[in-house]
């Protein structure tokens, strides 16, 4: 039985190679990490296998930022579907991600960081700091109006940007590994069914610059758990006006109309 560390080594050596020449320093493409549980016999299949703690996830993670880092795209388990991550502040990996996706150039990415404190850099914040916190890490999407700092080419046809920090320690300690946002969409062919095991992105691997595998989320034969964050517009103080219902609808606008005031925007 191979130890999480010398399991992933042997992935590693094993891994796929991406056609053309690879960039100095930058990984061979890889199909797929998948981190067993303690315990488990490296090989087994996802299903079933319990979520691991962040700290089994460091060896991956390393593998992740680097591959991010040469500017390729991710596939990456969040709080509430699968989604495909790169970069925001790389512009050349923002396309691929449209083009992967089949995704209309028209239709905005979001960016996922790794605490409140990065959203301040990214956006213009028009509510308590209260709010983002009790809204965030979660299943919620924010969207403000975006900051010098963030990367004009991703979504270049707003002054808006949807900001995520999912409960989700992987993601939440890749974000912060990067040391800047990514931008994060769902793993899917636009208009397709979002994902809740890698298997069902299948088509999209050979796509991608890597698979981490976080194991099911959610059950598979619920609709509601293919729902996706819910997304809240919070450009205008004091208002709130819901873009995407997703799976957090009600929890979300509790905590903005009942406990901080804000009043929906008709």
């Amino acid at each position: 039985m191979l130890t999480s560390a010398r399991w992933l080594q042997a992935v590693m050596r094993n891994r796929v190679t991406a056609a053309g020449t690879e960039r100095a320093g930058c990984p061979a493409r890889v199909r797929l990490l998948r981190q067993p549980a303690p315990g488990q016999p490296a090989g087994a299949g996802p299903r079933l296998r319990p979520r691991v703690r962040v700290g089994d996830w460091n060896e991956v993670l390393r593998e992740t930022v680097n591959v991010l880092q040469c500017g390729q795209v991710v596939a990456v388990p969040t709080d509430t579907i699968y989604g495909i991550a790169c970069l925001a502040q790389n512009s050349e990996a923002i396309r691929r991600i449209y083009e992967i996706k089949g995704r209309n150039a028209d239709k905005p990415l979001a960016i996922s960081v790794g605490n409140i404190e990065a959203i301040y850099k990214y956006c213009k914040v028009t509510v308590s700091d209260q709010v983002l916190r009790d809204l965030l890490p979660g299943p919620v999407t924010l969207v403000f109006k975006r900051a010098d700092e963030l990367n004009k080419d991703l979504n270049p046809f707003t002054d808006l940007v949807g900001v995520r920090i999912p409960k989700h320690p992987f993601m939440q300690k890749l974000a912060q590994l990067c040391g800047e946002p990514l931008a994060l969409t769902s793993a899917n062919v636009s208009s397709q069914n979002s994902t809740l095991t890698p298997e069902e992105f299948k088509d999209l691997w050979p796509s991608l610059g890597l698979v981490v595998d976080g194991g099911p989320i959610g059950d598979v034969l619920s609709p509601e758990c293919r729902l996706g964050s819910t997304v809240v517009n919070l450009a205008t103080p004091g208002k709130y006006s819901i873009i995407r219902p997703g799976c957090a609808f009600t929890a979300t606008v509790e905590i903005l109309q009942k406990e901080h005031g804000l009043s929906m925007q008709c």
